[in-house]
């Protein structure tokens, strides 16, 4: 079965965070410096929200907003949908589906160890059929 631990042990380092109290042009500034659509907002080692190019896109500047005078803690996403890694990439599809997120926060035993994206998923999908497919070429072939 194909779970969220599979797919960090194939990324590199853990979640990027920052604090609600950095203003949304850090946040931006470290999103675009690592490649990455969202980083996990922490406080006091607490996962109090999600911040994304969503929400600077929403949030921000189709409201006319500044991004260095607004701090995470005003545009984040706060309603937080957290996986564990023993959950299965079907039910991170799921969930991203259902809620319309495109990152998942993952937890262990309450402590933040990684964030899956919906590329990740999709990644993992694909390759798990590739698999499959493959499998099943051989197996027909002899």
């Amino acid at each position: 079965m194909m779970t969220v631990h599979r797919i960090l042990s194939g990324k590199e380092g853990g979640a990027l965070t920052i604090s609600p109290d950095a203003t949304v042009f850090t946040a931006l500034e470290v999103m675009a410096a690592h490649d990455i659509g969202a980083l996990v907002v922490v406080d006091e080692g607490e996962v109090v929200g999600v911040f994304s190019e969503r929400d600077y896109a929403r949030k921000v500047i189709l409201r006319g907003r500044s991004s260095k005078a607004l701090c995470v803690r005003d545009v984040m996403s706060t309603d937080v949908i957290w996986v564990r890694p023993e959950q299965s990439v079907v039910d991170c599809m799921a969930l991203m589906t259902q809620r319309r997120v495109r990152h998942l926060p993952v937890k262990r035993n309450g402590r933040l160890v990684g964030v899956v994206s919906i590329g990740d998923v999709v990644k993992e999908l694909i390759s798990e059929q590739q698999f499959t497919i493959e499998q099943l070429e051989h197996y027909i072939t002899g």
